[in-house]
């Protein structure tokens, strides 16, 4: 395991990554093994561009060497329904691909859909050698690599397949389990305070975190939160990131069993589309009154939570959701938790301390400390005053399962 730090967005970043490989001198197959490390590297960071505008698709990202090794092109997928991120880079490279070697964060996709079969553009390219960081988990887009090697082309899979896959889990999470990846974000005290004893918490952090979470929305094909924090805090829940205007806004979801949500709540503007979770057995008088400013949809309850959050993460997995920004307050995060669905969690942690007010989290289905949700650090980042944390939550085994939905 080595610790790297990084820049990213002007601040300091620790980078935990298993496995790393130290570039070198090196010869042979040391030499071809510290190649593929660094330009599937590069093809990572390619992919990353896309992030927030290629869903329902996967980011990818790919790079081109010629027959010599120079780099003749590279690509990443910027949206769905465009060039797949092989095509971009094969379009740069142009003849000096054929004999040469592509990287690729994913699989070549195998099946024409709203684009041809990559693997049939790399075998038209000439391309000799092929790696890949992941298997495509689609049935539908997967053999891209089999078809390669049919065709005299050498193929290696398995190169940096767990950071390819870190800067790819909610695709890939969507295709595995069938539901959107679901990043739970919050903002804490030291203390793990969430508001003070009054209720306030406007604001525990900084401009830099607060900027931070924009971004996060942007990239986020939906955003959910509880009917607890549109009372409280009548947030709008719109992306407005540093840069400008995303390309494309996310949906606004809000969990509300009991269809409270205010005619004039701000999460109701015509900023973004807007989604309203109630229960099946709600009012039908309040249900009218939220129909009239958003989109209603009627989910089977379930108690203590008062709606079955499975079923909300299917319902928005038919829309094509395929990434989920979970910014409810702590009695929805502990819910998300319980039940197994939180696959990322973000906290932004002040450097200030309250002694008392609201947690962070709610009640999350921990008896006793064997049920402890253990989370593994990814990434540790000072932003502004602030520290983001980032990590994933390792399944338990046995009947103390609490991640049974995973």
């Amino acid at each position: 395991m080595t610790v790297r730090a990084a820049a990213a967005s002007g601040a300091r970043s620790v980078v935990i990554s298993p496995g790393a490989a130290v570039a070198g001198k090196a010869t042979g197959d040391e030499e071809t093994r510290v190649t593929d490390l660094a330009h599937m590297r590069r093809a990572i960071e390619l992919a990353a561009r896309g992030r927030g505008t290629t869903s329902p698709n996967p980011v990818v990202g790919c790079v081109v060497l010629d027959a010599s090794g120079r780099v003749a092109g590279e690509g990443f997928h910027a949206h769905a329904g465009g060039p797949h991120a092989e095509v971009v880079a094969l379009r740069a490279a142009g003849e000096r691909a054929r004999g040469g070697t592509a990287y690729v964060t994913l699989e070549p996709c195998d099946h024409t859909g709203r684009t041809g079969p990559c693997s049939a553009a790399l075998l038209a390219a000439g391309v000799a050698r092929v790696v890949v960081a992941v298997r495509d988990p689609n049935p539908e887009a997967a053999g891209g690599a089999e078809r390669l090697r049919r065709h005299g082309v050498t193929v290696e899979t398995g190169v940096l397949t767990a950071e390819a896959e870190r800067g790819n889990a909610e695709w890939l999470t969507s295709v595995r389990l069938g539901r959107p990846h679901v990043t739970w974000k919050y903002a804490a005290t030291m203390d793990g305070r969430s508001a003070a004893a009054d209720g306030t918490s406007q604001w525990i952090t900084s401009p830099e975190a607060r900027a931070d979470v924009h971004r996060l929305r942007a990239e986020a094909d939906a955003v959910v939160a509880g009917i607890g924090t549109v009372l409280a805090d009548d947030p709008l829940l719109t992306a407005r990131p540093a840069g400008g205007p995303p390309a494309r806004q996310p949906l606004r979801v809000v969990v509300d069993s009991a269809a409270r949500t205010p005619a004039g709540a701000r999460v109701l503007d015509d900023g973004a589309p807007t989604l309203v979770a109630v229960a099946a057995d709600a009012d039908p008088v309040a249900v009218r009154a939220v129909a009239g400013r958003a989109e209603v949809v009627r989910l089977p309850r379930r108690e203590p939570y008062g709606l079955d959050l499975a079923e909300l993460l299917a319902e928005l997995r038919r829309r094509e959701v395929v990434g989920v920004l979970l910014e409810g307050g702590p009695t929805l995060a502990g819910s998300f938790l319980r039940e197994g669905l939180v696959d990322r969690v973000v906290g932004y942690l002040a450097p200030a301390l309250l002694g008392a007010g609201a947690a962070a989290l709610g009640p999350a289905g921990v008896a006793t400390i064997a049920g402890t949700h253990r989370l593994e650090f990814e990434d540790v980042t000072p932003t502004g005053p602030d520290l983001r944390l980032t990590a994933r939550p390792i399944p338990l085994r046995g009947d103390a399962d609490v991640h049974r939905n995973r």
